[in-house]
């Protein structure tokens, strides 16, 4: 990025956090107040009721919980029509000495790009695990945590690669009270923007490889103790003589040597931290020049053009249209059925596809019967399954799953389209704890084009679930659709129940079955509704 450049500062406003950020498998991220939200009403009610549209742009994009602040504006795609993803996540590397103001900078950073999808990742979560003698020296204040070796720099290039690859990551959390790691990992998952902040951002070659953008945080050295003496007796239970003593053994020369001469690194210096506006609208506006750069134009209507005439693929499995299925179609798709015969008749006919779909799951004769003879049974050789909707329409498939697979796991996905662009984005999601291991049932009612599927798949993979261990149910689909996760995703099972040829210009089915959220849920769609992932073929 050029020269060194140093700056004095000035204030903007801020929105942000960290979307997909969930200790691993706690389940904290309820969506008990994502729920209630009006864009995702997914339990049926007995009476009809309107059916609410997106988020509005006058409407600050906030859904705040009692525990966190989620971001409703959602992640555009990350990779094209081939699954592939063709962007990495903007790496900007925050240093300076400890209490400099890394963390105030790096909030103001996020607050003033005002863009959603971006991920806060301190160094502090990487210190080594200790040894016991270690532990008593910490205890003592004779253990520096300031030198290079108290870091665990290899898991770090780890999860910072894997991360702005886009892949979920697990971060440690550092207990600063009993130097140790805490049991439970943080999950994140789905970065446009890093912003990775420690003392030692600069000290590691291979680190550095992974920075797009390099700020180095100056602030005078009393009022970095000044800070540290308040953070580390308010916050870390340290006592005021301790903090001096390791301030003036390890804190102030491990700075001199290690983390003052990598300011020869940065493609910024911000003198008086996060008082200094300048340098923070420059930042902010070269990282919204990158964004623009690797943006790519992506919608339904790329889809709609491709694979036209093509054979239907191999990895394709339709149920046999039998006389009960065909009966069962017949009522669902006709527009006079009333609510309960729908939902009674589309009940039935999920039980019998997620019945079929269990048929392709890998299989091993195992068994001895009471008598003491072998029989030559089935049993799922793998170590679990998990069911994932796709929400909100997906989910009225779930009760069908947990139906026929005892304690089953569930997980959700909620994807919808941008008015605006024409883009599916993703809003939130909540996954099982290390579904990396599992065969996964993705479920979505219908699907059209395929694009809010394709988006699934690829969340599911970024979670490094194996991409033949995918298996997408839906209980229609039009042969848009199967092309276009096929193409894609040529490993992933698709199985369903009928496919209809042909999609219209506002890709819909043809002949179809109408919005089946808005048919199951007793919810009334406005005559303009431009259609998202809410079981409208999408």
């Amino acid at each position: 990025m050029g020269p060194n450049i140093m700056f004095s500062l000035s204030q903007t406003h801020l929105w942000s956090l960290v979307p997909f950020s969930y200790p691993s498998g706690s389940g904290e991220d309820s969506l008990d107040s994502l729920l209630n939200h009006p864009c995702c009403p997914l339990t049926p009610s007995l009476s009809p009721r309107k059916r609410t549209t997106s988020q509005s742009k006058t409407e600050p994009p906030l859904l705040r919980t009692n525990k966190r602040t989620i971001y409703t504006a959602g992640r555009p795609p990350w990779y094209n029509v081939t699954g592939t993803t063709f962007k990495e996540a903007f790496v900007i590397g925050l240093c300076g000495g400890s209490a400099s103001g890394k963390t105030t900078v790096a909030n103001k950073i996020i607050e003033a790009l005002d863009v959603p999808w971006v991920v806060l990742l301190s160094m502090d979560s990487f210190y080594k695990v200790l040894t016991k003698d270690e532990q008593e020296l910490a205890a003592k204040n004779e253990y520096n945590f300031d030198h290079p070796e108290a870091f665990d720099f290899e898991l770090l290039v780890t999860v910072l690669r894997k991360l702005k690859k886009g892949k979920s990551i697990k971060v440690p959390v550092y207990d600063f009270n009993s130097h140790c790691r805490r049991k439970e990992w943080k999950t994140v998952y789905g970065a446009n923007v890093v912003i990775f902040e420690g003392i030692l951002a600069f000290a590691n070659k291979e680190l550095l490889k992974l920075l797009d953008m390099k700020v180095f945080v100056d602030t005078d050295s009393d009022i970095r103790l000044v800070r540290r003496l308040k953070r580390d007796i308010s916050e870390r239970g340290r006592d005021i003589s301790g903090v001096i003593k390791q301030y003036n053994k390890f804190v102030k020369p491990s700075f001199e040597q290690y983390i003052e001469p990598t300011v020869q690194v940065a493609d910024i210096v911000v003198p008086r931290g996060g008082e200094n506006f300048v340098a923070l609208d420059l930042i902010v506006q070269h990282v919204h020049s990158q964004l623009e750069k690797v943006r790519v134009s992506w919608s339904r209507s790329a889809l709609a053009s491709a694979h036209q005439g093509q054979p239907l693929p191999k990895t394709l499995s339709v149920m046999e249209s039998t006389p009960q299925v065909r009966g069962m179609h017949t009522i669902i798709r006709n527009k006079d059925t009333n609510r309960d015969e729908f939902i009674f008749y589309s009940k039935r006919l999920m039980r019998l596809l997620i019945e079929h779909a269990l048929s392709f799951l890998p299989l091993k004769v195992c068994m001895e019967t009471p008598q003491g003879s072998v029989y030559e049974g089935r049993r799922l050789s793998g170590k679990r399954i998990t069911g994932v909707s796709i929400l909100r329409a997906g989910e009225t498939m779930e009760q069908a799953l947990m139906a026929v697979c005892k304690d089953i796991r569930l997980g959700k996905i909620l994807i919808q389209t941008n008015h605006d662009t024409g883009e599916p984005e993703l809003h939130y999601l909540r996954l099982p704890k290390d579904i990396s291991e599992d065969y996964v049932i993705l479920m979505d009612s219908t699907v059209s084009t395929g694009a809010a599927a394709l988006m699934a798949v690829r969340v599911l993979l970024d979670h490094d679930v194996q991409e033949d261990k995918i298996f997408l149910l839906s209980l229609l689909m039009a042969e848009m659709g199967v092309h276009s996760v096929a193409y894609a995703f040529p490993k992933v099972r698709i199985i369903t129940t009928a496919v209809d040829k042909k999609v219209n210009h506002e890709f819909h089915i043809i002949p179809g079955i109408g919005n089946f959220g808005d048919r199951y849920f007793g919810t009334d769609a406005p005559s303009d509704w431009y259609e998202s992932d809410d079981g409208m073929d999408y």
